[in-house]
């Protein structure tokens, strides 16, 4: 009954590598300043900048690879639909379940927006070297947000799409919101 179980679950929240990290979460705000090693950076100078688990992460007894990643139009209008695909594929020696998770990222706003955020995931079960392509439809309503004037608004400019096992693994694309 174990012998052909392979676990897909993912976490649901990011572990942080020591406590100098928290709180530490996948979806925090841009802070203007970069995680690297200059005279000004968002990050203690005695630990590492990631997370140790990273919201999404999961473990399996096979591996996936991600590549292909289209989106189906490079520009879009407020009331469109994003239709953005991905083949992924097992190339272990075991069949197993991976969760496919698409982040999206507004580049550009009027307010400070997430540096990513869930958009949509999706369960798949792959045996050995099989490979799947797995498409997301996104309704351009869903990357809006409130303005100070409580109004949802939905900005023009680019959006960038991450596609990947987790949080912080992927591959990358990109679409245009314009208007009509």
């Amino acid at each position: 009954m174990f012998g052909d179980y392979n676990p897909s679950g993912t976490l649901v929240a990011t572990f942080p590598y020591s406590v100098g990290q928290v709180p530490i979460y996948y979806n925090h705000p841009r802070t203007g300043r970069p995680a690297s090693k200059i005279k000004f950076t968002s990050k203690y100078i005695d630990g590492p900048h990631q997370p140790l688990y990273p919201f999404g992460f999961g473990l399996s007894y096979t591996s996936f690879n991600f590549e292909n990643l289209a989106v189906n139009s490079p520009e879009v209008t407020k009331e469109s639909l994003v239709t953005i695909s991905i083949d992924v594929s097992n190339t272990g020696l075991r069949a197993g379940e991976e969760v496919v998770q698409l982040y999206i990222s507004d580049v550009v706003a009027s307010r400070v927006r997430p540096v990513k955020e869930l958009k949509g995931f999706k369960k798949i079960n792959l045996q050995p070297g099989e490979r799947q392509t797995v498409t997301f439809e996104i309704d351009i309503n869903s990357l809006g947000f409130y303005n100070e004037a409580m109004e949802y608004i939905i900005e023009p400019g680019l959006f960038k799409v991450f596609i990947g096992s987790n949080s912080q693994e992927g591959i990358e694309g990109e679409f245009r919101v314009v208007e009509k």
